[in-house]
């Protein structure tokens, strides 16, 4: 089970640091992230936002910087890899009343400035007068100019096509760890997230459009690493293409509710 520091007192803490956007929690997984967390935790909440950092079994100070800098801390006892931890924190979200996420990766590389446009992208209202289930944090969207490594680029490229192929929902970024989701996929995750590599990412994006979720993108802006080493090479990268094409012969290894507006109209 994990173990929540300060969680008692993050509602006086939010007061105190000026929280302006109510029911709205950022979740940031963090693994061995001493050298980011602080100043990820500072910029989120000089954004006027909750915050939680799940703490996936750091052998380092990632859970006493974060404490220290304000942020509610979920303390993992060992490593469940970036979908545990979301789902740590999805589920901390739902029990403490938040109706919408956002997710933030604890390196530095997504700026706390877009948190907003992600939310606003969620209000935007289609033709049916519905806003959006799950916004992503696009680096290929529109002009942005982002360059990433040839191979990494095929494979998002793939990822891309199966999720337009199966789950017929055009993502151009995957693989984004930056994005707001809110209820009731929220609560749906909440109840069912995959941990391995990129499960958390393209598989979660895959299952929700097929499930009838209405899900969109906006470009963003996103930095270098700010210091720390990634958790993930170009092996795991490969591993994660096997296992997407695996999925678009054989499906998801996990689920999620059919969207309830989706079900009634079936």
């Amino acid at each position: 089970m994990p173990t929540t520091d300060a969680a008692d007192a993050a509602d006086g803490a939010d007061d105190a640091h000026g929280v302006r956007h109510r029911g709205v929690l950022v979740v940031i997984p963090a693994y061995n992230e001493q050298d980011c967390i602080g100043a990820v935790v500072d910029d989120v909440r000089t954004a006027g936002f909750a915050c939680l950092v799940v703490d996936d079994g750091s052998r380092d100070e990632t859970a006493a910087i974060a404490t220290a800098r304000g942020a509610a801390v979920a303390r993992l006892p060992i490593n469940l890899g970036v979908g545990g931890a979301l789902r740590t924190g999805f589920r901390y979200a739902v029990d403490h009343g938040y109706d919408t996420v956002v997710q933030v990766d604890a390196d530095g590389q997504h700026v706390a400035d877009h948190i907003r446009h992600l939310l606003e992208a969620l209000d935007e209202q289609g033709l049916d007068g519905q806003g959006l289930d799950m916004v992503v944090g696009s680096r290929f969207a529109g002009d942005s100019g982002y360059r990433m490594p040839y191979v990494r680029r095929l494979c998002v490229r793939l990822l891309s096509f199966v999720i337009r192929r199966s789950g017929r929902a055009r993502i151009t970024d995957p693989t984004s760890g930056f994005r707001a989701i809110r209820s009731p996929l929220l609560a749906a995750f909440a109840a069912d997230f995959p941990a391995h590599y990129l499960g958390d990412t393209f598989e979660a994006v895959l299952v929700a459009a097929r499930r009838g979720y209405r899900l969109g993108e906006i470009p963003v802006e996103m930095r270098e690493r700010q210091g720390g080493r990634p958790s993930a090479d170009l092996y795991a990268l490969v591993q994660a293409m096997l296992r997407a094409c695996t999925v678009l012969l054989t499906g998801t290894t996990f689920d999620v509710p059919v969207r309830p507006a989706a079900a009634s109209a079936a």
